[in-house]
């Protein structure tokens, strides 16, 4: 297993000790299923605060399929339907068994609209940063600054 140092990381940064964890688990998932994985996804940014996930689920009804979300992680699961009794098959190469997949959703990561077509499942995550936490200007007062007052004007 190879090891990640984030110690200088730490060394100038306060409250990321979640992402030695994160990190961690991603490549311990990683080793598992050999870099790969059912079924086959993209993560796309469509600008500063938009990005959209796209699965491919060719098989799969919106029935079949279960969007979740806890505790910031995206879960998407699809269900295997039963087989059709009678069908013989010379090959099958559609794949239509059960998965699932997590994706850990960074801070004020909220989960959009999701919409399934001609196999392609779309997942839109939208960054939305509360108003209180956006920079803001902080006045700098000085106790010896000469004071200003105003004189009312009649």
């Amino acid at each position: 297993m190879r090891a990640l140092d984030l110690t200088p990381l730490f060394r100038s940064s306060i409250g990321f000790d979640r992402l030695s964890r994160l990190v961690d688990s991603a490549m311990r998932a990683d080793e598992h299923m050999g870099g790969g994985g059912y079924p086959p996804y993209n993560i796309e940014r469509l600008d500063e605060t938009t990005y959209r996930l796209t699965m491919a689920v060719a098989g799969f009804r919106d029935e079949d399929l279960s969007i979740t979300v806890q505790d910031s992680t995206l879960n998407i699961a699809g269900r295997a339907r039963p087989e059709e009794e009678g069908v013989e098959y010379l090959y099958r190469g559609i794949a239509g068994r059960a998965f699932e997949r997590h994706f850990q959703l960074a801070d004020f990561i909220k989960v959009g609209k999701a919409s399934l077509e001609n196999g392609i499942l779309r997942v839109l995550l939208v960054r939305e940063i509360p108003e209180a936490l956006k920079p803001r200007r902080i006045a700098i007062e000085t106790p010896n600054a000469p004071q200003t007052t105003l004189i009312e004007h009649k």
